[in-house]
């Protein structure tokens, strides 16, 4: 494309939208090219003259991946070895914005990476996509002001259908081209202005969620460290319990026996909250890489029918964990999918009173739905989403003991084998997880 007059931006900028389309980049990134090429040409226009505009896909040689590349070769000579925008923000709308010099000509090149999971382009592809796009006719806002100009011609025709109204049918159709030019100009400042507005607030977006990454990695660096570094001593403390307590050791009184069973008491449950900090930060962190196999849900039912019944001490309360309909056969990871029913089934547990917690499975066609439902207190509607917060528990006097991460990191886990959890539950009618899992993995 050519660009040399003021016109000519609105059409660069149209045709680079279509072509990034076109090879597959998404509507934000189509939106990125177009604002970038409309601020590059508009400084080139000014200070150069005007430019050559070429769109070119190519394949990067360091790591393989298909770049839209836009080159702007100035008419005139740049007033720099080395262009720099006027607005500093367009660079991060784009992946390079810099001047290249071959063959003593310098072209402003710019380039955008093509989204990995877009369509292939062979080369018949690409010849019919440059026929659409030769073939096609963009429109320009003083289009859009030129047909309202011929209608309007047309309504004073047929209102001044004499041949001596002529004259003044002219002298109008002369004031409408001067209006027509006036909106165009003003069309021209409100679009400049919006362009500098998307581009600096499609710059403070791309900032703000650098900052939103740098953040959450820290935290997570921050948990994990810490639960590392506390497991060591807390380890010791319940050893140290251990020999106090230990029939080999000097003997003990009453008193300092119940002091002793206390400090590991306190330990034990320190240990379990750093063992679940140190897990939550794993799966935040992305470090947690599940080790696909074929699973048999029996085997896990069965493994969990037998670790978690001495768990069910209190005498009204029954452990039932039924046997999944055959064939029950999942693509997963058995250890963490064990994890994420042992947390539930050991929230009901703990939470239930009276009557039964029990595990059951069905299959419901590509997916599995494992369900674990309790007769316990419930949970009102409005605290469904907030109890898989870290470190939060429903307030009143059904709160016992915990630290309020076993919800948080099955949840995390679910995702993470391409499921979800789904909580019912209502006051005084129990509460029912339902972990939703695809048959072949995620």
């Amino acid at each position: 494309m050519a660009l040399r007059v003021e016109q000519d931006i609105f059409l660069v900028r149209q045709r680079g939208r279509e072509v990034a389309a076109a090879v597959g980049l998404e509507h934000q990134d189509q939106v990125r090219v177009a604002t970038a090429l409309s601020e590059v040409a508009r400084d080139l226009l000014r200070t150069a003259g005007g430019a050559d505009v070429t769109f070119t896909l190519v394949a990067n040689a360091d790591d393989g991946r298909r770049h839209l590349r836009i080159d702007l070769a100035p008419v005139g000579a740049l007033p720099a070895d080395r262009y720099e925008p006027q607005s500093g923000a367009v660079a991060r709308l784009m992946d390079k914005l810099d001047t290249v010099t071959g063959e003593g000509d310098t072209v402003v090149r710019m380039s955008r990476r093509v989204p990995a999971n877009a369509p292939a382009l062979p080369p018949e592809r690409l010849a019919e996509l440059r026929a659409q796009l030769g073939a096609s006719a963009p429109g320009s806002a003083l289009d859009e002001l030129t047909a309202q100009n011929q209608q309007l011609i047309a309504a004073l025709d047929e209102v001044r259908s004499q041949r001596d109204e002529l004259a003044v049918l002219n002298e109008e159709l002369a004031e409408t081209n001067r209006g027509v030019m006036a909106l165009y100009n003003q069309l021209t400042e409100e679009l400049e202005e919006t362009n500098r507005g998307v581009v600096a607030l499609y710059a403070e977006l791309d900032e703000k969620s650098a900052q939103l990454r740098a953040a959450s990695e820290s935290k997570s660096r921050f948990l994990a460290n810490v639960s590392h570094e506390l497991r060591a001593p807390v380890t010791a403390i319940i050893g140290l319990g251990r020999l106090l307590a230990d029939s080999a050791s000097d003997p003990l009184t009453v008193e300092q026996v119940r002091q002793v069973g206390l400090i590991r008491s306190s330990a034990a449950d320190l240990l379990a909250l750093v063992n679940e900090l140190l897990d939550l930060a794993k799966a935040e962190s992305g470090r947690i890489e599940p080790d696909w196999a074929e699973v048999d849900l029996r085997s896990v039912f069965g493994q969990l029918r037998g670790t978690l019944r001495a768990l069910a001490t209190r005498p009204g309360v029954e452990l039932v964990v039924e046997e999944p309909p055959a064939p029950a056969v999942l693509r997963t990871d058995e250890v963490l999918l064990a994890r994420v029913l042992r947390n539930l089934l050991h929230n009901g547990l703990k939470f239930t009173e009276q009557g039964e917690v029990r595990l059951a499975a069905e299959r419901h066609d590509d997916r599995w739905r494992l369900t674990v439902s309790d007769t316990g207190p419930g949970i009102a509607p409005e605290q469904h989403e907030r109890i898989f917060e870290e470190f939060y528990q429903v307030p009143g006097k059904t709160r016992v003991g915990g630290t309020g991460l076993g919800l948080p990191y099955a949840r995390r886990l679910a995702m993470l084998l391409g499921g979800s959890v789904l909580l019912v539950s209502e006051p005084g009618r129990g509460a029912s997880f339902t972990v939703s899992l695809p048959v072949d993995g995620a």
